[in-house]
């Protein structure tokens, strides 16, 4: 038994049910996982959750307690004891040894005695401490461990940040401290399979004992139990005599061991200084970023004051485990500021192979963007040194520098030099700043972002910071940490040159280091290696150059539109009060719930986390297939967000410069592969609705010129039939058929000339169901009929199209091997969950299993087209054809109109021609003065 008094008697020795945060963390999110596909959600909540306790507490004594493995003298007692327990899963069982070793690593006492359970463990130290008047705080979700509490004893709850004294036990239970064993054991457990008293629950449990006290004291008084009235009261005496020796026994069961032998000293129960090496090792191997970050730059927030006697010495450099964390000598960082400087690195710059490159500027709006310097590294005598060349810091005070003007000439020869190789991190925008001056970089090889979006589009975010934590196991100097947050962060030009040039600098340094690495993994793959050299690198200056191209919009009918959507609203908005009887705000999820759900009492379709009744935009369209207020609530919002994205907001993104509006596309972003748009985002203007297509009749044409849009017929179903080589498909693809029609007429078992709408709008829905693994249920609802009749349609399908079934299973049972899935051109989709336990989260992976082949095909192919195009365009010297949007499976071009009918057909050939399939690529056209009208 511990003697030794806690150092403070202020200052509680907690206690931490570490079993309790295990499960309670495993079933919680984020549901995480790494790279690798290993489950990591566990692990950082049970420490998410320490780090919470250690901060709210500051404690100086704390041990985590942990179940050991095996059975304990519970299964000697009773055999049946916890059988009813399903096995731990093996995604959380994989957890257990990381989890163990990062609290080590953090420092704090960590125990788990076999034999026993960790109740009994943390109740004996509990006990021990107790006895000598210390204080002691229990951190579990347990209710038995309420037999602990007494005057030094406390619980807490961190999930409800409940504490419990003995008054708090009974206020919560209705018994107090002393008799929760008898409480416990009354009613029994199904979890732990405790079998109590039949028929005892909890109000019979409390109605015995605040009748007549302990088990021992009910049985004294066994003919006053049928007088204290609670129901079931008269039986209850023959239930307590025939089930006496079961509740002996369950007593026993549900009480916790006050003697174990635990061997922890009072030294040891003090929380010793982390041992940072090992915690940054652990925490890049579960891929907790913001951790590592914090450990890395010393500043990790859990670590508590520590006792200075008690103090566990630092482990030396040669025992610390180390990290892959690169040496970086920041001595090797210098600061051009004259023509002789500049010139004197330049000599050394252009006798490097392999240069980063990176610009600073005055805003992340590539349009509105001013130069404000750059950086190069660069290898030197087996170092990388890095320079910064500020050319615009403006603040008060701030030295004289190089002009743009002066060093364009050197650094246009330096950077069109394509015997220097670039690589850069997001180099699309330094693309498109440089190009504002006239400046071409040429001889580009990588691009960081890219390489990681392609080694692995999953794994990260691909800013360089994450990029770099990652794999590097580096924390980078953050743009916040020099300039600031908030209404007061500063412009980069505002940033002191002292300040500005290290980050600037280890910038240029930290991609050259991220391109090596990349370029090594993706060599050693070469489907991937090949899928950035020939697609994502080409594609960047391409996409630079739509993005500059910019569309034309006409502002006035934007205008005019936004006027007649305001006038629309308020209609809706009058409808939907005369139907709910009363005026409410429609943008109020709280007030809507309250008319649908209490006024109108419509059906809760759905619930939210906090159990209130949801009225989700997929809630609201389920009722609208049978009630008038959530249809005109759907339409409201739809018109509402289209006037706020986009007629009220396009005009003002309007560049004076250029009379255009102009996105950025971003590549790595979607997982599968995809482009996507913002600022603003084009590809999600609807086309099949009245109101979108308003929209896009102000994306106009120039004077002299026509829109021309060309956009894939059907491609990913033409990507399943080539994948799965079912001969229907194909045979339906070759002969041009109607694919929706041929469905239908196989699937209804009728005449293809005799399908009718209703049975081709069915057979659409089969068709793109599947290849988005639409169950029967999803399909039953979105046609609105039984689920039974939904799955004959599905059984049919895979009956008439059997090459289909045999692609989709495959590929499950290939995904659930490797962890990811392909498309034809070698990207890969890793899939985390594809063999999680948690049944919807492997679910949703086996459906992006099946579509994300086909989604990322069809992205390949658009992606080669528009190569392809401007590869024409570029060696024909081809003038009047702009390509100005890119919209999912569309190309989207300005063309002066004397030449669309010369050059249409050549760039619909392009487009079908950027791929080879088992089936024809069909482009369809449409031309117009307008975008709609293009359609």
């Amino acid at each position: 038994m511990t003697t030794d008094r806690i150092s403070d008697p202020n200052l509680p020795l907690i206690l931490v049910d570490g079993s309790s945060y295990l499960f309670r963390a495993y079933h919680s999110p984020p549901h995480l996982t790494n790279s690798r596909g290993e489950s990591t959600g566990a692990i950082y909540g049970v420490i998410n959750m320490l780090k919470s306790l250690v901060r709210q507490y500051s404690p100086q004594q704390m041990i985590v307690i942990f179940d050991a493995k095996g059975p304990t003298f519970r299964n000697d007692m009773y055999a049946e004891y916890k059988a009813n327990r399903p096995p731990m899963p093996d995604d959380l069982r994989y957890q257990i040894e990381p989890l163990h070793k990062i609290i080590e690593a953090m420092g704090l006492p960590i125990i788990a005695i076999e034999g026993v359970e960790a109740d009994d463990v943390i109740g004996t130290i509990a006990h021990e401490q107790s006895q000598l008047g210390n204080k002691v705080l229990i951190s579990t979700g347990d209710k038995d461990m309420a037999q602990l509490v007494n005057e030094h004893v406390t619980l807490i709850n961190t999930m409800t940040n409940t504490i419990l004294t003995p008054e708090g036990v009974e206020t919560k239970f209705g018994v107090k401290p002393e008799l929760i064993i008898d409480y416990l054991a009354l009613m029994g457990d199904k979890v732990d399979n405790i079998p109590g008293i039949p028929g005892v629950g909890e109000k019979t449990a409390v109605a015995l004992i605040q009748g007549l006290g302990s088990i021992k004291n009910i049985y004294q008084h066994i003919d006053d139990v049928a007088a204290l009235g609670f129901r079931g009261s008269k039986t209850m005496p023959t239930k307590l005599i025939d089930n006496k020796e079961q509740l002996e026994l369950s007593y026993q069961l549900a009480t916790i061991k006050l003697d174990v032998d635990h061997g922890i000293s009072a030294d040891n129960m003090f929380i010793q200084s982390p041992n940072k090496e090992k915690l940054a090792e652990l925490y890049k191997e579960c891929e907790f970023k913001r951790w590592l970050a914090e450990v890395l730059a010393g500043n990790d927030n859990s670590e508590p004051p520590l006792v200075g006697s008690i103090k566990k010495p630092e482990p030396s450099e040669q025992d610390a485990p180390q990290i892959n964390a690169p040496t970086i000598d920041k001595s090797l960082y210098q600061t051009i500021f004259t023509l002789p400087q500049w010139q004197s690195i330049l000599d050394e710059v252009s006798q490097a192979k392999l240069i980063a490159f990176d610009t600073e500027t005055t805003s992340i709006d590539y349009m509105d963007a001013e130069l404000v310097g750059l950086s190069i590294a660069y290898e030197f005598n087996d170092d990388i040194k890095a320079v910064y060349v500020p050319l615009a810091h403006d603040y008060e005070g701030a030295p004289s520098q190089i002009t743009l003007e002066e060093i364009t000439p050197s650094l246009q020869t330096l950077l069109a030099n394509d015997s220097i190789h670039k690589v850069g991190q997001n180099l699309k925008y330094d693309i498109n700043v440089l190009a504002k001056y006239n400046l071409v970089i040429n001889g580009v090889v990588g691009d960081t972002m890219l390489q990681s979006y392609v080694f692995n589009s999953t794994a990260t975010k691909h800013n360089m910071d994450s990029l770099a934590l990652k794999y590097l196991g580096h924390s980078c100097i953050s743009f916040e940490d020099i300039a600031g947050k908030g209404a007061k962060q500063l412009t980069f030009n505002q940033i002191p040159i002292e300040t500005a040039a290290p980050y600037a600098a280890e910038d240029a340094d930290i991609t050259l280091r991220l391109f090596k690495f990349f370029n090594e993994k993706l060599q050693h793959i070469s489907p991937l290696n090949e899928l950035m050299k020939n697609i994502e690198l080409p594609l960047m200056p391409i996409l630079s150059h739509i993005e500059h191209n910019g569309v034309l919009i006409d502002a006035d009918q934007m205008h005019a539109l936004s006027s007649e959507f305001s006038l629309k609203l308020e209609q809706l908005e009058q409808k939907a009060h005369e139907i709910a009887g009363e005026a409410f705000n429609l943008a109020s999820p709280k007030q809507l719930q309250v008319i649908l759900f209490e006024k109108l009492e419509l059906p809760v379709i759905k619930k939210t986390p906090k159990g209130a009744p949801s009225t989700a935009e997929e809630v609201l369209l389920e009722l609208s297939h049978d009630y008038d207020l959530p249809k005109v609530i759907m339409e409201f919002r739809g018109l509402s967000k289209l006037k706020s994205t986009y007629t009220d907001k396009l005009p003002l993104m309007i560049k004076p410069a250029t009379g255009r509006v102009h996105t950025s596309y971003h590549q790595a972003i979607a997982a599968t592969g995809r482009l996507s748009s913002t600022d603003p985002n084009l590809q999600n203007i609807p086309i099949r609705n009245e109101n979108g297509r308003r929209i896009r009749e102000a994306f106009v044409a120039p004077a002299n010129t026509k829109i021309v849009a060309i956009d894939y017929s059907q491609i990913e179903l033409r990507i399943m039939a080539h994948l799965s080589n079912d001969q229907g498909l194909l045979t339906a693809f070759a002969n041009n058929l109607d694919i929706h029609k041929t469905t239908a007429s196989e699937v209804f078992s009728t005449p293809f000339d005799d399908v009718t709408t209703e049975q081709r709008r069915a057979a659409k829905a089969v068709n793109f169901g599947l290849i988005y693994g639409m169950s029967a249920f999803g399909l039953a609802r979105q046609l609105g009929i039984k689920r039974g009749e939904a799955q004959s349609y599905i059984d049919k399908y895979f009956e008439k199209f059997p090459g289909v079934l045999t692609y989709m299973e495959t590929t499950r049972v290939n995904a659930e091997k490797q962890g990811y899935v392909e498309t034809l051109f070698g990207r890969r989709l890793y899939l985390p969950d594809i063999t999680a336990r948690n049944v919807p989260r492997r679910k949703a992976a086996e459906r992006a299993a099946i579509n994300a082949p086909m989604q990322g095909t069809a992205a390949d192919i658009i992606k080669m087209a528009m190569i392809n195009v401007y590869q024409w365009l570029t060696t024909n010297n081809i003038a009047g054809v702009k390509l100005v949007m890119q919209v999912h499976d569309e190309l989207v071009f300005e063309i002066n109109q004397d030449l669309v009918e010369q050059y249409l057909p050549i760039l619909t050939d392009l487009m079908q021609n950027a791929a080879s399939l088992n089936v024809p690529l069909i482009a369809d056209s449409g031309i117009g003065d307008n975008w709609d009208q293009a359609h």
